[in-house]
């Protein structure tokens, strides 16, 4: 099943190129077809489905042949259809909720993580940990336990025959700033080198405090790239915020995303290198809390 979201989308791109073919402005096209402006856009943009009806009065009120209405409403009923995430609904919170879409069609995901832990790799103990932490930080966008779940729902796509390639790029403060207790962190760590030494699709690199990156700028925050099979479907950007996900999708911003992750990647450790860092840094965590 190729994501819903990326159908939408390329739906959407496909709308708005015949309306300006057709010389119409979306504000023409709200007078014509009875709806306002913002739903229009948000249908052109693929953050709103179109139900069949409305489709069907579109795609006559733009005058297209019937072979351009034949894929469009295929297009369109692929665009309708729902994943597993949809039967959570906002319980498992809107920000994973796109991810899950996003990356249920993806062929690579690669993040740069400057100050948690990558969501795919997160053993339950540790999610259970940082969502208290959100609930000591006030109200929450989701359920906790409908939370953890769809996460592993995700981690068990991720790590599926027919997964994406995965590779994630971590900040030395993720590993070194402690967010949940040392043993938990410890554990984690140990999960990500089982992760990373069991699945070749899957790699790790540790980014250094004292790495010297081409250019010398850090990106301000958080961010996840997405590439897909079909070459229509142009490459997407996800930038984590304090309170919500952005979603990129223009091929020049998306550039500039990709261009700081090649250079961050430059200037990480080698895979190998990363591995024997996440292992140090557990074992340290174990000696201090006096585990072996």
């Amino acid at each position: 099943m190729t994501s819903p979201f990326i159908r939408r989308r390329r739906l959407g791109v496909k709308l708005r190129k015949l309306r300006e073919s057709r010389d119409m402005t979306i504000d023409d096209m709200a007078r014509v077809i009875l709806q306002s402006r913002s739903k229009i856009c948000k249908i052109e943009n693929g953050q709103l489905r179109i139900d069949l009806y409305q489709l069907l009065n579109w795609l006559d009120t733009l005058q297209v042949t019937d072979r351009q209405r034949e894929d469009i409403v295929q297009l369109a009923r692929e665009a309708a259809e729902k994943g597993w995430w949809d039967r959570f609904g906002n319980s498992m919170g809107p920000r994973q909720r796109l991810a899950a879409d996003l990356e249920w069609g993806a062929h690579t995901i690669r993040d740069y993580n400057q100050t948690g832990f990558p969501a795919l790799m997160q053993t339950p103990e540790f999610t259970r940990a940082l969502s208290d932490l959100d609930q000591a930080d006030g109200p929450i966008a989701y359920v906790p336990e409908r939370m953890a779940e769809a996460r592993l729902r995700r981690q068990e796509h991720l790590l599926s025959a027919d997964g994406p390639h995965y590779e994630s790029i971590l900040d030395e403060v993720v590993i070194r700033r402690l967010a949940v207790p040392a043993p938990v962190m410890s554990a984690q760590l140990r999960h990500l080198v089982g992760l990373v030494t069991g699945h070749a699709r899957i790699t790790v690199r540790v980014l250094p405090h004292d790495a010297r990156i081409p250019g010398g700028l850090l990106p301000k925050s958080s961010f996840v790239l997405y590439t897909f099979p079909d070459k229509a479907d142009p490459p997407m950007a996800l930038v984590d915020t304090v309170t919500t996900d952005l979603l990129h999708t223009e091929r020049r911003e998306v550039a500039r995303y990709t261009g700081h992750y090649d250079r961050l990647r430059e200037a990480a450790l080698s895979p190998v290198q990363s591995l024997g860092f996440l292992s140090e840094a557990a074992d340290r965590l174990d000696e201090e809390t006096g585990r072996t």
